[in-house]
């Protein structure tokens, strides 16, 4: 680790999605985004649904996604710690990202200290959110007798309906949401609520909106939305002293 290196911050790649970029291309630009990122990172944050669906059997993973895996890999031999935090596309995942690919797995929201500015991490999924119906189909997604059924399916089925299920969603469907407002943007009403907690949270950065935008509360922190990598290619970076968003 460079104890000096800047800290970058990425999340929604989902790579495998055949929709919006060719993910092959995609990959490969990630691939490139991470050896650069590596060359002057002392830490590197995937702040969820790295991967578009991942489902890992006892002794199957998904197929492809070669060049990335080997690419973090590569990085964690080389002491960069890579922070993996689970998405609502990639919660699934067992221990192969951390046995065999060295990263660290967060699978909540964490809080963490850089150069005495206050961090809080997540994904987003659910945060904030008052719909109980979504709450209903988180529950459903982490209840681990339902996991260890769905595992009982042959990769060959269970990797499909997790594909298909995963192209109803909103970005498989290509739709773009703006930014809705203070009020009514869910993370931003959770960072309120975690703020009530801790009022010394200087950042709060969060993938899963499909958004590249920065805003500024009142009471004085920052969040930040990383945006996603099938149409933009965004990105947060510390360098000790200030939080970036910017574009690969």
């Amino acid at each position: 680790m460079r104890p000096s290196g800047n800290i970058f911050f990425a999340s929604d790649f989902h790579l495998g999605l055949n929709t919006g970029s060719d993910p092959a291309e995609r990959e490969k630009k990630i691939v490139k985004w991470l050896n650069y990122a590596a060359s002057e990172a002392s830490e590197i944050y995937l702040l969820g649904d790295v991967f578009d669906f991942w489902w890992e059997y006892k002794l199957v993973v998904p197929r492809g996604f070669t060049r990335f895996l080997g690419t973090i890999s590569s990085i964690t031999d080389s002491g960069i710690p890579v922070h993996f935090f689970t998405g609502n596309h990639d919660m699934w995942v067992g221990n192969y990202l951390s046995e065999e690919c060295g990263m660290i797995i967060h699978t909540s929201p964490c809080t963490t200290t850089f150069d005495g500015r206050k961090f809080h991490l997540a994904h987003g999924e659910g945060l904030g959110s008052d719909s109980i119906g979504y709450k209903i189909l988180l529950g459903i997604f982490h209840n681990k007798p339902l996991r260890v059924l769905y595992s009982s399916m042959h990769p060959l089925i269970g990797m499909s309906i997790g594909h298909k299920w995963s192209m109803n969603s909103r970005l498989g469907k290509g739709i773009k949401l703006d930014f809705l407002g203070e009020e009514k943007e869910d993370l931003i009403r959770y960072s309120k609520n975690v703020l009530e907690n801790d009022a010394n949270i200087d950042y709060f950065i969060f993938g899963h909106r499909h958004l590249a935008y920065e805003h500024t509360l009142k009471e004085g922190a920052k969040i930040i939305f990383l945006g996603d990598w099938v149409r933009e290619g965004s990105y947060a970076v510390w360098n000790r002293n200030e939080l970036t968003l910017t574009h690969y």
